[in-house]
């Protein structure tokens, strides 16, 4: 998800942590947060109906499966979360919770709400949390998930005790862990029935469906995978967000973004949201029919690099690790990102320079004096240097892999032209490839993608999002990359409570990882959704939480 005309504020860190924390011990149920069109929690919706277009695809509705963001969408409006963000705010209040704070420096203690109870009727209990985590953490460590599940996130999660019904508490490797209450709104929170999930492998989405286990806004009352999901209001919802404003939502998923935005022009869908290319974009605000919404940038688009099976990687006939660092320097100094900013994407995504996007606390631009002219552009004399020096014969045959629908269909174009601005130097020859999002997703921890694309869509509003699932030595994008000094220093601005030295420690991070290049960021880009002029709220879940939530939307 990403936005551009509001940025985030720059100043999570402890201090907002502590904010959050002193929010919970007083915060139940709905918040008021000045919403202008009754977004906020709290009422009853208005019924109707509105129909949603989306060519995001699902993976899983399982939340220990999915680490995307296609999947989390349907989380957000289905399952319940201890931890959640009000509507126009990135900072995390208690959702089905009653409290949530620090009882130790290493315990987490949180407090359900009373009587909560599942749609299928089955009470909604500590119980169901601790199972919820202990399965998370159990599938994550057996690889049930394919790798592809969120548990990274639960790095500093030892164990989960349900001492009564309504108490729940969280102990911690390490201490003063400032970002583990936004993690408990992220991928890894949904909270599961224990009566319908398997604790040790992942269940199927017709047994979900199937099972109601559902707790959050809506529940899904038809499931076609990938091709229509009904929802509707879920009214035994106690949480943060409130009552949804609108009874019944559609979603339609679309295999061209073409098709998309023709029925928004068209009339025949309410929203359109995820994704639309930058030319369909920018002819849509011309015209008089629907509205362009814009909302605050957190997504990046990357590349990663496997360091097993890339030219000279570890696993490879010729391993070298430092002709292996020189390949990927020489693609750093290669790429021209202005140039996939205004020729593909028409300036919704720009430039970025290091790893953790423009906005947020700690942000630098590390890899625009490290690589190409040293301001951001290309430099193939550099390129070619680099790659001398470390005794590699050129053209380098590099592999690199895209995904065509998951990510919208401006990445043939983006990559199509990355291909061409490593060609044209005459030091790579580079055979592209794509493949589907369902296949990409098995294939890419797997070791079959030697270069490959990703975009990431973050789970919440911090710096470490951008840095603790890719860069610690166990991490999601199971590249093999493994830096034990980054590692600790990752773990240590997660804990560190004074903020001056947490930004000190996020900065030396990308500083350390610009130099290893286990991936190279290349766009950030901005969160748009396309409405019909009888439609409203979709300002207020186009927010920093970068979540959309289908209950701030209504009609007419």
């Amino acid at each position: 998800m990403t936005h551009l005309p509001r940025r985030r504020p720059a100043a999570l860190a402890a201090g907002i942590a502590v904010a959050a924390l002193s929010l919970a011990a007083c915060s139940s149920g709905g918040s008021d947060n000045g919403s202008t069109d009754g977004a906020s929690g709290g009422g009853g919706n208005s019924g109707g109906s509105i129909i949603i277009g989306t060519t995001d695809k699902i993976t899983t509705l399982d939340p220990a499966g999915s680490y995307d963001n296609g999947s989390f969408a349907v989380m957000n409006q289905v399952f319940p979360f201890l931890m959640n963000t009000p509507y126009g705010s990135p900072d995390v209040q208690p959702d089905i919770a009653e409290s949530a704070t620090f009882t130790s420096p290493t315990d987490y203690t949180v407090t359900l709400k009373p009587d909560l109870k599942w749609a299928n009727g089955h009470d909604l209990t500590s119980s169901d949390v601790k199972f919820s985590f202990d399965r998370q953490l159990a599938i994550g460590a057996s690889g049930a998930d394919d790798g592809n599940g969120p548990s990274s996130l639960l790095y500093n999660l030892d164990s989960v005790d349900a001492p009564d019904p309504t108490t729940v508490v969280f102990h911690l490797k390490s201490p003063n862990d400032q970002v583990f209450p936004q993690i408990l709104s992220s991928p890894a929170g949904p909270i599961v029935d224990e009566e319908v999930f398997s604790p040790d492998s992942l269940t199927s989405d017709e047994d979900i469906v199937a099972g109601k286990a559902f707790a959050g806004p809506y529940v899904i009352t038809s499931y076609d995978k990938n091709n229509l999901i009904s929802y509707e209001a879920n009214p035994d919802y106690q949480g943060l967000l409130g009552a949804p404003k609108t009874k019944n939502v559609d979603v339609k998923y679309y295999a061209e973004e073409s098709n998309l935005k023709l029925d928004i022009q068209q009339g025949n869908i309410d929203v359109a949201y995820r994704s639309l290319s930058a030319t369909d974009i920018e002819d849509l605000r011309g015209d008089s029919n629907v509205d362009v919404v814009d909302g605050p940038g957190g997504e990046i688009r990357y590349i990663v690099f496997n360091f097993d099976t890339m030219p000279y990687g570890a696993k490879t006939a010729e391993a070298d690790p430092a002709k292996a660092l020189a390949v990927r320097q020489a693609v750093a100094d290669l790429v021209d990102r202005k140039e996939l900013s205004t020729q593909v994407y028409k300036g919704t995504y720009t430039p970025l320079y290091s790893y953790v996007p423009a906005g947020l606390t700690g942000a630098t631009e590390a890899l625009k004096s490290m690589y190409g002219d040293g301001n951001g552009g290309p430099d193939a004399d550099k390129a070619k240097s680099t790659l001398a020096d470390a005794g590699v014969s050129t053209p380098v045959e590099l592999h690199l892999q895209y995904n065509p629908d998951h990510y919208g269909s401006g990445s043939a174009d983006e990559y199509a032209l990355i291909k061409d601005q490593l060609d044209s130097s005459g030091l790579f020859k580079v055979d592209l490839q794509s493949t589907e999002w369902v296949q990409y997703s098995k294939d890419r921890t797997t070791d079959v993608y030697p270069a490959y694309q990703l975009g990431w869509f973050p789970d919440y509003s911090d710096a470490d999002n951008y840095l603790t699932p890719f860069f610690l030595i166990d991490n999601f994008l199971h590249n093999h990359y493994a830096n034990q000094a980054v590692n600790d220093m990752i773990l240590k601005q997660a804990t560190t409570q004074d903020p001056q030295a947490r930004t000190d420690l996020i900065k030396q991070i990308q500083d350390a990882v610009a130099k290893d290049l286990p991936t190279i960021p290349l766009l950030q880009g901005a969160q748009v959704a396309v409405v019909g002029k009888d439609i409203s709220g979709a300002a207020d879940t186009l927010d920093a939480s970068f979540k959309f939530r289908y209950g701030a939307l209504s009609k007419g």
